[in-house]
């Protein structure tokens, strides 16, 4: 699961316009959440991949690993961490998260300020390899700066400011998510389906 920063204004921008401009520009992502308004729209189910957006300086398509793959693009900066303000919306991302079986860990740790990526290395495979969540700059090989430095604790729903810059352990699995209400409809839930 990867945080990415849309380098827009959530306060001029809805999830719609950024969602169209990136369909547009043949970008994709499979949510666009503005954390302002809580609006969230979808562009890709959860079981396809957001292929051609995760593609690293080891040339290595990243969203075509793992089960699934889920990319959210957030309307913000990476210069000003969206943990610093509203976020509208994200316990309903969260839980359909859930539903998809993300665990509720950032096993790199938070994201590093947006100044600090340059010339700092991403995360290593092994932590990618162990799943949850990570900004688009923890991204094995990525030379990208967003989400920038984030509360990872409230990203995770615990509403704890983060004292320490180690992972934070997942809390109980809760029970299946609805799909959350938004202005655009509704994120579509899990279907367990046989495969």
């Amino acid at each position: 699961m990867v945080w990415q920063t849309t380098e827009s204004d959530p306060g001029t921008l809805s999830a719609r316009s950024v969602a169209q401009r990136l369909a547009g520009d043949g970008h994709s992502a499979h949510l666009v959440w503005n954390p302002l308004s809580g609006q969230v729209v979808q562009l890709l189910p959860a079981t396809l991949a957001a292929a051609g957006q995760l593609v690293c300086s080891d040339s290595v398509d990243r969203a075509l690993e793992g089960r699934v793959c889920i990319l959210i693009r957030v309307v913000g900066r990476a210069s000003r961490p969206i943990t610093d303000g509203r976020l509208a919306g994200l316990a309903g991302i969260l839980e359909w998260l859930d539903s998809w079986g993300v665990a509720r860990s950032w096993p790199a740790g938070p994201p590093p300020d947006a100044a600090a990526v340059r010339g700092s290395s991403a995360a290593g495979v092994r932590d990618w390899a162990q799943g949850g969540h990570f900004g688009h700059s923890q991204v094995p090989a990525s030379q990208a700066a967003g989400p920038g430095a984030l509360d990872v604790r409230r990203m995770l729903g615990l509403d704890v400011p983060a004292q320490r810059p180690d992972p934070v352990a997942p809390p109980p699995a809760p029970e299946p998510a609805r799909p959350a209400e938004t202005g655009n409809g509704a994120i579509r839930p899990h279907a367990a389906t046989a495969s």
